[in-house]
């Protein structure tokens, strides 16, 4: 990558233990697995797979709201230099004014006990950024201008807003406290069509003007080729493929990420019908299948695949897969 890498994951795990019995090992499951991932400062990193893949608590591991099992995640702004797995509480204090996160659902994010003045405020009050009501007030007006609210919103509560300005609201509320990294875990999904075209837009404005690096999580492949320059695809818990939007979209090498894209609805008439979809459902991560997780649904397996795991390779510049038959099944999305 051109730009010097914000932050990295290597080998990241995320397991939780599940109720067993007293004797043997404690069984668990694996959120994610050995995970390796780099997002380079200044980018729009986009992370997909379906619904139960393990992209929320990916992201959350790259804030430690997440425990972290094996592995470790890697923080350099030029600035500090964080080791995430072994931070120190008061590290961690300063590593949350530098990481923050936008929630996905706009109406249980926010308190309907405060006023979004107090709620844009939290942050600067809790990690103590500011030493004065007066400058708290004007560096929460700063933000909510920049997001796009007026004045006279701050003195309302959440009830009073639609779903697209409360999202407003989450967004300046992440950006207060003058943070580097930014996720924004699934932050459109629940705005209608026309919403999500100006959240994104005031996303992308917002990152060019403050210098921001997001990783997006998503499950609309339409949304991350709009606004994402990079983007991993993941499957129950391990990243399967990882390359520059272009490239991805273009030149799919898994199974799994033709499938996604083939299933995109396209607006054209004559395509209607052919939208193609996966068959089967996410294997259980508390009881994955052996070699290739994606094995059970993919249409090109062969025993090699159902007995080992494969790791990513290089299929080109900036480009990694993790497939046996990358090189015989990987084709250009329809």
């Amino acid at each position: 990558m051109s730009q010097p890498t914000l932050i990295s994951a290597q080998g990241l795990s995320v397991h939780y233990a599940l109720r067993g019995g007293l004797i043997g090992p404690k069984p668990y499951v694996g959120a994610v697995e050995n995970v390796d991932i780099e997002i380079a400062a200044g980018s729009f990193f986009g992370l997909v797979g379906e619904s139960g893949s393990g992209k929320t608590t990916l992201g959350r591991a790259m804030l430690r709201a997440a425990p972290i099992s094996r592995g470790d995640v890697h923080f350099d702004d030029g600035e500090v230099s964080y080791s995430l797995k072994d931070l120190g509480k008061q590290d961690l204090k300063d590593y949350r004014k530098r990481a923050q996160l936008i929630f996905q659902d706009p109406y249980a994010a926010l308190s309907p006990r405060m006023t979004v003045r107090d709620i844009i405020a939290e942050p600067l009050e809790v990690m103590g950024l500011t030493s004065s009501r007066t400058e708290t007030d004007e560096r929460v007006r700063e933000i909510a201008a920049k997001c796009r609210l007026n004045v006279e919103h701050l003195r309302r509560f959440p009830h009073a807003f639609s779903g697209g300005q409360r999202q407003r609201i989450s967004i300046a509320r992440a950006l207060v406290s003058g943070p580097k990294f930014i996720v924004a875990d699934e932050s459109v999904a629940a705005l209608d069509v026309s919403i999500q075209a100006d959240v994104l837009n005031l996303l992308k404005a917002i990152q060019e003007d403050m210098g921001l690096t997001f990783l997006f999580i998503s499950h609309d492949l339409s949304v991350v080729a709009h606004v994402c320059d990079h983007v991993a695809v993941m499957y129950l818990g391990r990243i399967v493929e990882t390359a520059p939007t272009r490239t991805l979209f273009s030149t799919p090498r898994h199974p799994y990420t033709t499938a996604l894209l083939s299933a995109i609805p396209s607006l054209d008439p004559d395509d209607r019908g052919k939208v193609q979809k996966l068959e089967g459902e996410i294997p259980s991560p508390t009881n994955p299948p052996p070699g290739c997780k994606f094995q059970t649904r993919c249409p090109h397996a062969i025993d090699l695949c159902r007995t080992q795991e494969p790791s990513l390779e290089h299929a080109g510049t900036e480009h990694r897969v993790a497939c046996h038959r990358w090189q015989e099944v990987g084709g250009e999305a329809n």
